[in-house]
């Protein structure tokens, strides 16, 4: 009976190959394939699935790479035969997990070794059936079945359980993969909600699931049909909006039904993505772009807009803080936070990005996949450039000075062609790569599309950002009264030599002692240095050494009780230095309790240069500080003893700590303050590339890059200058808020209530609590928050009045961005630049809360409108008076006079703009800073000067105030035009007047004088001053 039953089966599949191969094949395949099936194989599968059997592995063979197929033995309606054929044995975890995931149960198995002429191929046949219902027959599913398989084993999409909904509702596995890229990115928002939650809403919802994709499906499918959005939403949007609530509606779980509504807002609130555009690549992944202000109880701060980008080994997010915005993308390590750490630098950028003219961005993205560094490092690589795919997927392009959209893009918000990215931690070595991606996608931006790289600013070979971050530094020691390159003083730093900003700043000056570093892997400790330069040299080596790190130091001349520590170090023998020093009574230490010891030690400067949240405050917990890898060696500000703190990186301290530290007596500013130099630099060379790049194209200059990088030392000199103004600012605010602070909170007040200081994210203090402070003052971290919202309101009032900056009288702050090698010979270029209304709203209002401070913007609330006028004043005054000349003159005199001297000086400057300005307003004048205007202002107040210091020798007054200022430091020409702009609150009024009665102006200012003595009025305003 069994030899006739294989005679039968032989027979049948002698015919079912004729049937199925021309005559030619024929009688190829029957002599290869005659003796191969064994008698187990026959027993179970019909002679017409052995045919189709020998298609995949004659498939498998020619390919060497592993096929699949879905097979209907009969024997019960819905028992299925899974066949694999690979050329290597498989274990049964190999695909249980994948089964598993599809809801199918796995009624038996087998395996068929089969021998092909010599070559061994494998076929591993599962008997399976639905686990639960399922939408439709296998016989419908089968090529979604296959092709959802074939997509997990070759790691094209994940393997979790969403995969289910392919049997539940017979979703594609890319469409399944879109719900799968919204739960990413719903998990990073910070919603209490586990991935198996948002799994059960779905899989127990599945008839939701289709509908949710499909309504994403008709917000973004391209098709002429829906052309028209509003033919879109009313034929296929609305309905389906109405259809999907009602889906919703009858969900019985309160928690699913949560989830599934929190879904349906995110797809509502995308704006575009890039499914239809890559759904059917080889490369494919998902990204989409999400108005983040549309989503409903999102955790704050909220960027304008994100791009989150999903695909199968890597998953990245850009956050926005406005249209025009920029900012560096960071390899992060945060897997399942990396949202949290990107907004958190995205809320510094922001705060940087008042120096610029975008506003603050940030991206980042991780790995998932585990591998050795090379792999690793190749995986990084990779997922960086699918990242900027992603953004640029979603990204206009300028074509022919008209806004292009990449075809098979549905978009629900106004034009986007701006998007300029930098270099972070782990990206420094890829802006090339960036750069490469847009030449692909024809970018307008080109070259300046990525800042950085090997034709743009190197920042570690500038040394910028720790060059900025330094000039942070002096200004907190100058007013101890210390010269930090003159003197020596103690630090204690994080980071490593081989690191930009640390490495920099530890070479910044001669006289640097550095008593002990903490990097990512080492503790370096050199307790007592010695003058020599040895410890400079040695850094210096170290930093010229590529992959250098600390275990790398010469440790003949480290001093005495010092040495290289591993932070993971179980037993560090204490020696009696560091028992002295630090106040340690142990013989033996671990590594992070070392660092903890470090951080609490008496020391003049910590200087932050490496990646982490060293220090937060007293009232914080380690999860408010968001950076657990560093939970162990964090300690509280209360506990720390440095004098300054200098902020080369991001984050070393949560905001509450640097409040907690500046109230306590420390001298801090804030990381957006002290680090902003990398990001200056960064956008001045876009701008320039931007300029220079026009300039290319009209021939106007054959070598771009000679010409670009012949600006590079001037270029520095600016951004430094900013960084310079902007810590004096800070010190200028804590001298005024110490006499004003009552409008300094109504300013915050204001500045809430119009969206542009978020006092939750910032932990700003509000009144109530400020009253409750031993010293009811605002620190400087608080008012470094108050002067970046204030830069924000003002640059944005300016560019919401849309033909407030094409006044030709603006073009001089234009002009004075770039370098006047460029300005001298590209004027009219320069003045058509894509952002020039961009660029001079933030050079204006730097430079008007830079001099005159936050308050500037409160104005009484009769003429709170009329600060743009009030900007025009100063504007005009800050000329007539040539302020910035006697400026430059008081910084000149640093370390040469007290600083509080300086501060004084400048404060006359400032009292004096501000009263003219106040004039203006009460006397409702317009007065705008054309040349005619302050040619003629400026011609009576050299007529005024002339006057005065011909009465200068009969006033005893300012006889001895000139006197005073001399023999401080400050030279007789200065001290006179100071003596003399501090006397001259009426010079406005005497110019009206003067205009009004058409008389000289000399003789109008006699008048004046007379009858102020007259009246004795001279002696009521000194009273009022007083």
């Amino acid at each position: 009976m069994i030899g006739q039953k294989d005679k039968s089966w032989i027979n049948t599949f002698q015919k079912m190959i004729r049937r199925s191969y021309s005559s030619q094949e024929c009688a190829a395949i029957w002599q290869k394939y005659q003796d191969v099936f064994s008698p187990n194989y026959q027993s179970l599968m019909p002679p017409r699935y052995a045919v189709s059997d020998i298609f995949a592995i004659e498939k498998t063979l020619a390919t060497k790479e592993a096929q699949l197929n879905l097979l209907n033995p009969g024997k019960a309606k819905n028992h299925y035969r899974l066949h694999f054929y690979t050329l290597e044995p498989h274990y049964l975890d190999d695909y249980f997990p994948v089964l598993g995931n599809l809801n199918l149960r796995v009624i038996d198995q087998i395996q068929f070794p089969l021998n092909v002429k010599g070559t061994q191929v494998f076929i591993k046949s599962f008997t399976i059936t639905a686990a639960e219902s399922q939408c439709a027959s296998f016989s419908i599913l089968r090529c979604r079945l296959l092709n959802m398989i074939r997509a997990v084993l070759n790691k094209k999409v994940e393997n979790d359980r969403l995969n289910s909904l392919l049997i539940l509702s017979g979703l594609l596995w890319q469409e399944i993969d879109v719900l799968r890229a919204y739960r990413n990115y719903y998990l990073q928002l910070a919603y209490k909600v586990t991935q198996d939650s948002f799994h059960n809403a779905l899989i127990s919802n599945p008839d939701v699931a289709s509908y949710l994709f499909k309504y994403f499906e008709a917000r973004f499918r391209p098709t002429l049909e829906w052309e028209d959005s509003l033919l879109r939403e009313e034929q296929a949007l609305f309905p389906l909006r109405i259809k999907l609530l009602e889906k919703i509606e009858v969900v019985s779980d309160i928690n699913h039904d949560r989830i599934l509504r929190t879904l349906f807002n995110l797809i509502d609130a995308t704006v575009r993505s890039n499914f239809h555009v890559r759904r059917d690549l080889n490369d494919f992944f998902i990204a989409f772009k999400i108005n983040s202000l549309g989503i409903i109880d999102m955790p704050g701060p909220r960027p304008q807009n994100e791009i989150y980008v999903h695909a199968v080994d890597m998953e990245g997010i850009h956050l926005r803080g406005g249209k025009i915005s920029r900012g560096g993308i960071r390899w992060s390590n945060r897997i399942d936070d990396f949202r949290t750490e990107i907004l958190g630098l995205m809320q510094t950028q922001m705060s940087k990005n008042v120096l610029i003219i975008p506003q603050g961005a940030k991206g980042g993205f991780i790995v998932k996949q585990e591998c050795g560094d090379a792999c690793y490092r190749a995986t990084g690589k990779s997922a960086y450039i699918t990242f900027i795919q992603g953004l640029l997927d979603l990204t206009d392009n300028y074509v022919q000075d008209k806004v292009n959209r990449l075809p098979g893009i549905v978009s629900y918000d106004d034009h986007d062609p701006y998007l300029v990215v930098a270099a972070d931690k782990g990206t420094a070595q890829f802006s090339d790569i960036a750069n490469s991606v847009a030449a692909e996608y024809n970018y307008w931006l080109a070259d300046a599309f990525a800042s950085g790289g090997t034709k743009g600013y190197n920042h570690k070979q500038l040394g910028i950002t720790a060059r900025g971050a330094w000039e942070s530094v002096k200004r907190h020691f100058r007013e101890l009264g210390k010269d930090i390159q003159q003197q020596p003083f103690t630090v204690i730093g994080i980071g490593s030599m081989d690191g930009d900003v640390f490495g920099n700043g530890m070479l910044l000056s001669k006289y640097t002692r550095l008593l002990a570093a903490i990097s990512g892997e080492h503790i370096f400790i050199d307790p007592q240095p010695s003058d020599s330069q040895n410890s400079f040299v040695e850094r210096k080596r170290l930093f010229e050494s590529a992959g250098s790190s600390w275990d790398d130091y010469n440790r003949q001349i480290i001093s005495e009780g010092g040495g290289v520590f591993r932070r993971d170090d179980k037993n560090i023998i204490v020696s009696d230095v560091l028992k002295k020093w630090l106040g340690i009574r142990y013989k033996k230490v671990d590594g992070e309790t070392l660092i903890r010891y470090l951080l609490k030690a008496q020391v003049e400067l910590l200087w932050l240069g490496g990646i982490g949240t060293y220090i937060k405050s007293s009232a914080e917990t380690h999860i408010d500080a968001g950076d657990r890898s560093n939970d162990s060696v964090r300690i509280d500000a209360t506990e720390l003893n440095s004098q300054v703190v200098g902020e080369g990186a991001n984050l070393g301290f949560t905001q509450k700590a640097r409040m907690e530290y500046a109230l306590s007596g420390g001298r801090i500013n804030t990381d957006a303050i002290d680090n902003s130099a990398g990001v200056d630099i960064s956008d001045h060379e876009v701008n320039l590339k931007i300029l220079l790049m026009r300039l290319y194209k009209k021939n106007k200059i054959s070598d771009y890059q000679k010409l670009f990088n012949s600006l590079t030392e001037q270029t520095c000199q600016s951004v430094l200058s900013n960084n310079y103004k902007q810590t004096l600012c800070l010190s200028m605010e804590q001298l005024r808020s110490d006499t004003h602070l009552a409008a300094y909170m109504q300013l915050a007040d204001y500045l809430e209530a119009s969206n542009y200081l978020d006092r939750k994210a910032e932990s700003f203090v509000r009144t109530k609590a400020l009253m409750a402070r031993q010293s009811q003052i605002l620190s400087r971290p608080e008012l470094a928050v108050l002067m970046v919202a204030s830069k924000m309101y003002l640059s944005e009032q300016m560019l919401k009045q849309s033909d407030f900056l094409k006044a030709e009288y603006f073009e001089h702050y234009l002009l004075a961005y770039f370098p006047e090698q460029i300005t001298e010979n590209y004027k009219d270029d320069i003045l058509t630049h894509p952002l020039a209304k961009q660029i001079k709203a933030t050079c204006i209002s730097n430079k008007i809360i830079n001099q005159a401070g936050a308050l500037f913007l409160q104005l009484p609330p009769e003429y709170e409108n009329n600060l743009l006028n009030c900007s025009l004043c100063y504007l005009t005054f800050d000329q007539v008076i040539e302020a910035d000349s006697l400026r430059l003159q008081i910084f000149e005199l640093d370390n040469k006079i007290q600083t509080k001297l300086q501060y004084r000086v400048l404060q006359v400057i400032e009292k004096t703009l501000l009263d003219f300005c106040r004039w203006a307003l009460i006397n409702t004048k317009e007065i705008i800073p054309s040349e005619d205007t302050i040619d003629c202002y400026k011609m009576y107040f050299k007529e005024y000067q002339r006057q005065f210091q011909k009465d200068l020798i009969k006033d005893e007054t300012y006889t001895a105030q000139i006197k005073t200022y001399i023999q401080a430091g400050i030279n007789q020409t200065l001290a006179e035009k100071i003596s003399f702009i501090e006397s001259i609150e009426n010079f406005p009024f005497l110019v009206t007047l003067t205009a009004e009665t058409e008389q000289a102006f000399t003789h109008i200012l006699l008048m004046h004088q007379d009858t102020n003595k007259f009246l004795g009025l001279d002696q009521v305003y000194s009273y009022l001053n007083e």
